[in-house]
C-alpha cells in the first residue's frame, strides 16, 4: 500500500500541471538544428529544435511524447531555455542528473523549477524520460557547435 501512496506523491499537482502546459510544443518550421532521443526503457521520445542567435537560444520548439514526468521536465525547459547560453543548458543538463542519480542540488536558475521532480530520484526507471528534452538540447547545441567551427 505504501507504494501506491509514493506514486501518488511522485505525480503531484504540480507536476500534473506543467504536464498539461508545455510551452514551445510546436516544432519550428527553420530550425538550426533538431534532435531526436529517445528513452530504451519506456519509449517516451522528445524532438527538439533549436536556432540560435548571437551566442544564445533564440527558437525552441519540442514535440513530446512522454510519460507526465518528461512532460512535466520539458515544460520547464521550455519555459526556461530561450534566452540561455549552450553552457547554461549543458549545465542544467549536468545538475538535472546529479539531481536524480545522486542526490545532488536541483539545477540553477533559470532551470531550477526541475526542483519539482526530485521525487523522481528513487524511480530510476523514469529517470531518462526526465532527462530527455535537457539531452537533446544539450546535444543540439554541440552539434551546432561543430558546425560553427568547421
Amino acid at each position: 500500500m505504501s507504494g501506491d501512496t509514493d506514486l501518488i506523491k511522485l505525480y503531484s499537482a504540480r507536476i500534473l500541471e506543467l504536464a498539461a502546459d508545455i510551452p514551445h510544443h510546436a516544432r519550428l518550421d527553420a530550425p538550426a538544428m533538431t534532435v531526436k532521443k529517445r528513452s530504451p526503457l519506456c519509449g517516451s521520445t522528445v524532438t527538439v529544435d533549436l536556432s540560435l542567435d548571437d551566442g544564445v537560444v533564440s527558437g525552441f520548439g519540442q514535440d513530446v511524447k512522454a510519460c507526465a514526468l518528461g512532460q512535466a521536465a520539458a515544460s520547464v525547459v521550455g519555459r526556461a531555455i530561450l534566452g540561455c547560453t549552450p553552457d547554461q543548458i549543458t549545465q542544467a543538463r549536468d545538475e538535472l542528473r546529479a539531481m536524480l542519480k545522486e542526490d545532488g542540488p536541483a539545477p540553477q536558475a533559470p532551470f531550477d523549477g526541475l526542483e519539482v521532480l526530485r521525487p523522481a530520484v528513487s524511480y530510476k526507471n523514469r529517470h531518462a524520460s526526465i532527462l530527455l528534452t535537457l539531452d537533446a538540447a544539450s546535444e543540439a547545441v554541440a552539434q551546432l557547435a561543430e558546425t560553427q567551427s568547421a
